[in-house]
């Protein structure tokens, strides 16, 4: 029954009804109460106190559409009973019919489009009827003459109606297409936020992992290796360090992502696979590598990150959940696509337990990364090896 308004809508409305219903005082007194029409003291009384129900719609026709809709109906009732003539103070129904329409519900809506034909159907029988009676009465009146005069007001009335009804219905159309716009438009934000979310959580677990992963192998083997060779636990601890320094500077651009709306940074390329190698054999990885053939030319940016990024989870998992022995690593830059292969001999106890987990946020990062740029991955055990095999697409020739 009430919408809701701000406060200035709230004291504008009350403010132009009761300047409204102060100038319709006026005029009425002026127009009808002045000259004598009607000669009878109460309907002129009536006329004046028509200001009421009219001024009070006027001032409920944004905060609660149906009241004012039932207000004008009074005021137009008291009018008819009283037999007044068409009065100044009916434009009241117009701004009324016209906010029934632009901000009523679906039923207050249709409500003033019945308003609006019955009010000329009301008009025309009230107007018209009286004027018969005389004049059959007088001179035996002429029937068509009033049926013809009857339609033509009746259309009058119900254009005069319906003119501000369809108004308020181009208006209502015009809120709720920029209701849905600005909807849209915020499904979009969520939809973009909760994007890059995702990105930056799977970015994330990438950098951290990976390089916790380095960081503890390093850790163990500096520990046992320091008591026969000071060197390796040197060489270990400076690994350590510089693996640490690039996971900082990785985590902190991904935090600034986080607070701030601006564009990527620096994401990793092909030319750095040869870091990522050089990591995962420090922390004591026995890792083979086949690039055949070779990229050709300088591969799509998103190729090149999904390839770094897989390859990056894969060895990181073959070094956490592997069993030792030779990791192999397979690159196959063809003219369409790219094949990644990363293949790590499962411990004996995965053999025999059985099936290896493989829903982790890790494995369910590389499905994603793949399935962005439109490729496939396969992740699971294969006779007695733990295999990823990505197909990225690269977009030439096939």
């Amino acid at each position: 029954m009430l919408r809701p308004l701000r406060r200035y809508q709230l004291y504008v409305d009350v403010a132009v009804a009761v300047a409204f219903a102060a100038i319709m005082l006026l005029v009425t007194w002026v127009a009808v109460v002045g000259t004598g029409i009607p000669d009878d003291p109460l309907s002129s009384l009536v006329a004046m106190l028509l200001v009421v129900p009219f001024g009070a719609a006027v001032a409920l026709r944004r905060l609660s559409p149906p009241i004012a809709l039932a207000l004008a109906w009074v005021g137009a009732v008291l009018q008819m009973l009283a037999q007044l003539p068409p009065l100044p103070v009916d434009i009241a129904i117009f701004a009324v019919l016209y906010t029934c329409a632009a901000y009523g519900t679906n039923r207050v809506f249709w409500l003033g489009f019945a308003s609006s034909i019955g009010g000329a159907l009301a008009i025309t029988v009230y107007l018209l009827i009286p004027s018969a009676r005389y004049s059959i009465a007088v001179s035996g009146g002429e029937l068509m003459y009033f049926l013809v005069m009857g339609t033509m007001l009746f259309v009058a009335a119900v254009f005069g109606l319906l003119l501000a009804w369809t108004v308020g219905a181009l208006v209502r159309v015009g809120l709720r297409a920029r209701d849905n716009a600005e909807a849209q438009r915020k499904a979009e934000e969520r939809a973009t936020a909760e994007f890059e979310r995702n990105r930056i959580a799977r970015d994330m677990h990438d950098v951290v992992a990976h390089s916790l992963a380095v960081v503890i192998a390093q850790a163990d083997g500096a520990r046992y290796a320091a008591a026969a060779d000071p060197t390796a636990a040197a060489e270990s601890l400076k690994t350590i360090s510089s693996t640490a320094r690039s996971a900082l500077a990785d985590v902190r651009m991904l935090l600034t992502q986080l607070r701030h709306s601006e564009g990527e940074g620096p994401q990793p390329t092909v030319a750095d696979l040869e870091v990522l190698y050089a990591q995962v054999r420090a922390a004591g990885l026995d890792l083979r590598v086949d690039v055949d053939p070779a990229p050709p030319g300088e591969p799509p940016a998103a190729v090149q990150i999904a390839v770094y990024r897989i390859l990056q989870e894969a060895l990181t998992n073959a070094m956490r959940h592997g069993a030792g022995g030779t990791v192999d690593v397979s690159l196959s830059w063809l003219p369409d696509r790219v094949e990644v292969r990363v293949s790590n001999p499962l411990s004996p106890v995965n053999e025999a337990t059985g099936p290896v987990r493989t829903g982790g946020h890790g494995v369910i990062g590389m499905r994603e990364r793949a399935q962005l740029i439109g490729g496939s991955i396969e992740v699971g055990p294969t006779g007695g090896a733990f295999v990823v095999a990505a197909s990225l697409p690269i977009g030439g020739a096939a």
